[in-house]
């Protein structure tokens, strides 16, 4: 790879960007901005978090393109402060689901575009002790608005919806991904809380809604014909098969490191910033 004004590198947040203390370092934010500002590098981020939580972290990088949110379901444009690309689910897929989760016992999240510059997130009912501390942390964003009693999860709203979401035990929450997986046609993604054991998450998207879609067509619209990508767990997996070349950070799960093309060092070392870093210097040399 020698021309790095066609080439998009794309990186996960979590686990792979974000140290260990679920943060941008410095010297990362440092690296990028200054590749970004002074040799004009097509960087952006992929992730599943919403731009409520991921626009923060990355405020001192100085990210010009739009970065890929809650699993491809949008792009959220910084620099226009607004959603673009959005994948919205249709209120019978919502309904649907609503419905099995309701036979489970349990209630998701239905996060919602309003006017394509903010999030509303609807739930009814009761709070666990997991779902309220979720919560409580992303109360004072200006990004997102909670509708905490909303019998219909905003589907009278007019808002449309863009992606489900939940946790709870791994067992319980198992059999709505099994029955959802087999009967309502999404994207659907399930894995272990990384922080909190015997619990899982669940994430609902639109049908052949994921990062991989979003970064492809992130990368025909920039012209780029080469995509780096960096992740460290399985849902990065489809965006890193899709990409030129597949970087896995050392302390990827087994399956993903299998999967890259290349293995480099752990994100609290700040690999991913020095890995592109090198690689736009060595294209810097062969040019020379």
């Amino acid at each position: 790879m020698t021309d790095i004004s066609h080439t998009l590198f794309v990186s996960d947040l979590d686990g792979t960007l974000l140290n260990e203390h679920s943060l941008v370092s410095a010297e990362s934010a440092q690296i990028l901005g200054a590749l970004i500002a002074r040799r004009g590098l097509l960087f952006t981020v992929a992730t599943a978090r919403t731009p409520a939580t991921a626009v923060p972290l990355l405020a001192n990088v100085g990210l010009r393109l739009p970065m890929v949110v809650m699993e491809g379901a949008a792009m959220w444009h910084g620099m226009e402060n607004r959603f673009v690309d959005v994948q919205t689910i249709d209120e019978r897929t919502v309904a649907a689901v609503s419905d099995i989760f309701a036979r489970h016992g349990l209630v998701p999240f239905v996060y919602r575009c309003h006017r394509h510059r903010s999030l509303v997130t609807h739930h009814h009912g009761a709070l666990s002790d997991q779902e309220r501390a979720f919560v409580t942390q992303r109360l004072d964003s200006p990004l997102k608005r909670w509708e905490l009693d909303s019998p219909t999860l905003g589907r009278d709203s007019g808002d449309q919806a863009m992606f489900l979401f939940a946790m709870n035990d791994h067992d319980r929450l198992k059999k709505v991904y099994e029955e959802v997986r087999a009967s309502v046609p999404c994207e659907i993604v399930f894995y272990n809380d990384p922080l909190i054991p015997d619990s899982a998450l669940l994430e609902i998207y639109a049908a052949h809604c994921t990062k991989a879609a979003a970064v492809a067509r992130l990368a025909a619209r920039l012209g780029a014909t080469h995509i780096v990508a960096y992740g460290d767990n399985v849902n990065d997996l489809p965006m890193m098969r899709a990409a030129t070349h597949a970087v896995a950070v050392e302390n990827a799960m087994p399956q993903v490191k299998a999967a890259a093309h290349e293995v480099i060092g752990r994100n609290t070392d700040n690999a991913v910033a020095k890995h592109i870093f090198l690689m736009c210097q060595e294209a810097i040399n062969d040019e020379a």
